[in-house]
C-alpha cells in the first residue's frame, strides 16, 4: 500500500457513514494529500468508486484484505 497522510478507520460502519466520514476528513485535508480509509461494509467498494468520480478525487487504490476494504483517496 502506498504512503498516505491520514487514516480513517470506518470499520463496523454501514453505508453511507464511511463515505460521510471520508468526505469530512478530506474537506480538512490539502489538495494532493492521500487518505487511507478502512471499511468493513462490502457496499463501500462501489460507494467509494462512485464517490471519487462524483467529487473529482482520485481513487488510487481499492483492495480487500482480511475481510476489510482499504481505499486510498487522493484529494483533488
Amino acid at each position: 500500500m502506498a504512503d498516505f497522510d491520514q487514516e480513517l478507520d470506518a470499520s463496523g460502519l454501514n453505508c453511507p457513514l464511511p463515505i460521510l466520514r471520508a468526505k469530512k476528513t478530506l474537506n480538512a485535508m490539502s489538495s494532493g494529500q492521500v487518505l487511507h480509509v478502512i471499511a468493513t461494509d462490502p457496499g463501500s467498494v462501489k460507494d467509494f468508486d462512485a464517490f471519487a468520480k462524483q467529487t473529482g478525487n482520485e481513487l488510487m487504490e481499492s483492495k480487500e484484505e482480511g475481510g476489510k476494504f482499504h481505499f486510498l483517496i487522493k484529494k483533488s
